[in-house]
C-alpha cells in the first residue's frame, strides 16, 4: 500500500503561483508513475501532469503546458507541482496519485488539496 499526503494548496490571485507537494510512504517501489490530477466542482477528475519516477520523464496536459512544472525529490520521496500564471479555471481540488508500471489506472490517491484562483 502507498500512502500519499498532499499540501500547499490555498487561495491565490490570477497570475500568481503556488507549489504543491505530495509525500509518499509505504510500498513506494510500486509507484512507478506518479501524477497530479484535479477535479473542479461538477466536473470529472482530469490529468494535469505526471512523472515516471525512475526515468524522470514528464507529461503534461495541454491546458497547463508552459505554466506548470512537475518535479521530484527522490531522497524525500516527494513530488512537486509548481503552478505559475494561475487562472481562475485552474481552481479545483488537486490530488496526487500513483500507479504501477503495467497498470492502466492510478490505484493510490491522496486526500486532495484545494486550490482557489480569484480573478
Amino acid at each position: 500500500q502507498v500512502l500519499l499526503v498532499e499540501s500547499g494548496g490555498g487561495l491565490v490571485q490570477a497570475g500568481g503561483s503556488l507549489r504543491l507537494s505530495c509525500v509518499a510512504s509505504g510500498r513506494t517501489s510500486s509507484a512507478y508513475f506518479r501524477g497530479w490530477f484535479r477535479q473542479a466542482p461538477g466536473k470529472e477528475r482530469e490529468f494535469v501532469a505526471g512523472i515516471a519516477w525512475s526515468e524522470g520523464t514528464t507529461y503534461y496536459a495541454d491546458s497547463v503546458k508552459g505554466r506548470f512544472i512537475i518535479s521530484k525529490d527522490n531522497a524525500k520521496n516527494t513530488m512537486y507541482l509548481q503552478m505559475n500564471s494561475l487562472k481562475a479555471e485552474d481552481t479545483a481540488v488537486y490530488y496526487c496519485g500513483t500507479r504501477g508500471r503495467s497498470a492502466r489506472t492510478y490505484d493510490y490517491w491522496g486526500q486532495g488539496t484545494q486550490v482557489t484562483v480569484s480573478s
